[in-house]
Order: C-alpha cells, then sequence, then structure tokens
C-alpha cells in the first residue's frame, strides 16, 4: 500500500529525516516509537505531504505522491489524519465538522462533471478522439443528506449521537479526538495516520480513544500510529518502529522489538519508558 524509499526532510541545514526506507501492508498497524525530536512527527506528516519531502519517494498505491507534478488533493481523500490537538472547527457543530470534508470533496467533484459536460461540445470541436458525457446521478441536496446520515451513523457508533450539534468547545478532550477519528473515517480512507493522538488527553481519557483505535485495528483498518503507548504498541501493533535522529534504527514486530531489542540506543530507550 505505502512504499517509502529513502525519504529525506531538510529544514534549512536541519536534516530531520535521513534515508527512511518502510513498507506499510494493507491492514497493518505500525507503530512509530522514539525520544522527542527524532523526526516521528516529520516522518509521519511527509506520508500524506503536508511537509514536502526534500528527497526521496513516497509510493502510495502505485503513485508517487512526493512528486510535486502529482495532486497530492486527490490521494489526500484516501488517507485520513488524526492531530495531537484534534484540529476541529470551534466555529462548526461536531456534525458539520465530520460533513465538511465529503461534502466539500463530492461537490466538487459534481462542479467538475457539470463543467466537462457544458463544455463538452466545443471540446470535442478540437478533439479526434471525442470524449463522452459524465452520468451525473447525484444533487448537491442529496450529497449533504448522505454526508449528515455517514455522520450521525458515525456519532452513534462511539456514542455521541447526543452531541451532533453542539460545539467542539463543549466536549472533552476524550470526545474531541473521538470526534476527530470519525471525522478521518468519513472519508473511507485506505489508511489513517495518528500523530500522538492521546498525549493531549488527561490520563482518564486515554482509554476511550485507545478503544476506538482497537476497534479499527480489529476491523481491518490500515494504521500509522505516533505514540508513547507503549501497551498499544505492544497489544495492537503488528510493526514497531524506532526512530531516532531521523533514522529507523530498529523495526520488527512487538515480541521481537520489545522482548529482544538488538539496537543499545532502543535498549536504552526502552528502559527508561517500560
Amino acid at each position: 500500500m505505502i512504499d517509502v524509499i529513502n525519504l529525506e526532510k531538510h529544514f534549512g541545514d536541519n536534516e530531520v529525516l535521513r534515508g527512511i526506507n518502510v513498507t506499510i501492508d494493507k491492514g497493518d498497524i505500525m507503530v512509530v516509537i522514539g525520544p522527542s525530536g527524532s523526526g516521528k512527527s516529520t516522518f509521519l506528516r511527509c506520508l500524506n505531504c503536508m511537509e514536502d519531502p526534500t528527497g526521496g519517494q513516497i509510493i502510495f498505491n502505485g503513485v508517487d505522491i512526493a512528486d510535486p507534478k502529482v495532486d497530492i488533493n486527490i490521494h489526500r481523500r484516501h488517507m485520513g489524519m488524526v492531530f495531537q490537538h484534534f484540529n476541529l472547527y470551534n466555529n462548526k457543530t461536531v456534525i458539520q465538522n465530520i460533513m465538511l470534508a465529503p461534502v466539500l470533496v463530492r461537490c466538487q467533484d459534481l462542479k467538475k462533471a457539470k463543467r466537462h459536460n457544458r463544455m463538452l461540445p466545443l471540446t470535442n470541436l478540437f478533439r479526434k478522439e471525442k470524449q463522452e458525457k459524465i452520468e451525473i446521478t447525484t444533487s448537491k441536496s442529496q450529497i449533504v443528506s448522505e454526508a449528515r446520515a455517514k455522520a450521525e451513523e458515525l456519532l452513534k457508533r462511539i456514542g455521541l449521537e447526543d452531541k451532533a450539534d453542539v460545539y467542539p468547545s463543549t466536549l472533552s478532550g476524550g470526545q474531541k479526538q473521538r470526534v476527530a477519528i470519525i471525522r478521518a473515517l468519513a472519508m473511507n480512507p485506505d489508511v489513517i495516520l495518528f500523530d500522538e493522538p492521546t498525549s493531549a488527553l488527561d490520563p482518564e481519557m486515554v482509554g476511550e480513544v485507545l478503544d476506538l483505535m482497537k476497534d479499527l485495528a480489529k476491523e481491518g483498518m490500515t494504521m500509522i500510529v505516533v505514540t508513547h503507548e507503549m501497551g498499544f504498541a505492544k497489544e495492537v501493533a503488528n510493526k514497531v518502529l524506532f526512530i531516532d535522529e531521523g533514522q529507523i534504527l530498529e523495526t520488527g514486530t512487538p515480541e521481537e522489538f520489545f522482548g529482544n531489542p538488538k539496537n543499545p540506543r532502543l535498549k536504552d530507550f526502552l528502559s527508561k519508558v517500560l
């Protein structure tokens, strides 16, 4: 699903990522750990080009999305992102937050299809191979209605259906993060990236977020998780990756990684966090 090949990221003279190579297969739960400032979050943000890589390739579903000529927004539709600080829009209700991306993307596609059909007679005057008219089977009102139904279904899944029309400021941290996760799910992504999803939460709220992530893992969602939650990595991950100073120093199954670490830097790190 994702092949990262010799990924580099520099900020001026600061080499944050130095030749990252890793493969994420469909259904993988890959947990990325490492000390603060090691490049974990930069690695995650490079995967959907929120940070433009300095060098290397990111092959996502057969396309190098690190190529500047690629329309990254098309591929981001299939790659959800959950942030440390939720990134919900405080001026929109909970359900509006969840509906926003699906409605925007589908309405953009509808607008493009209508424009294509409108311009088709003129376009085909200058083409040997004639283009076909795009069949339009939906409307803006139908798109909104379907997005709301999906959002209500997702809110019910996490037990927050009664919070649909309130604003995020009225929610607890755990509730905000669960809403952020289902907002990512609303786009039916192929993979979800989690950037330290529990680090901004009070300890008693961490469990409800991790439980939702565990449910997603059981359902086969491909997930890449930057976290300090070692228990989650041991229980849920099938791959664990250790990054330090912008390089992968060790990777393996949880059993290998935690039970028999080989890299001295990893051994030292685990001795301090376990």
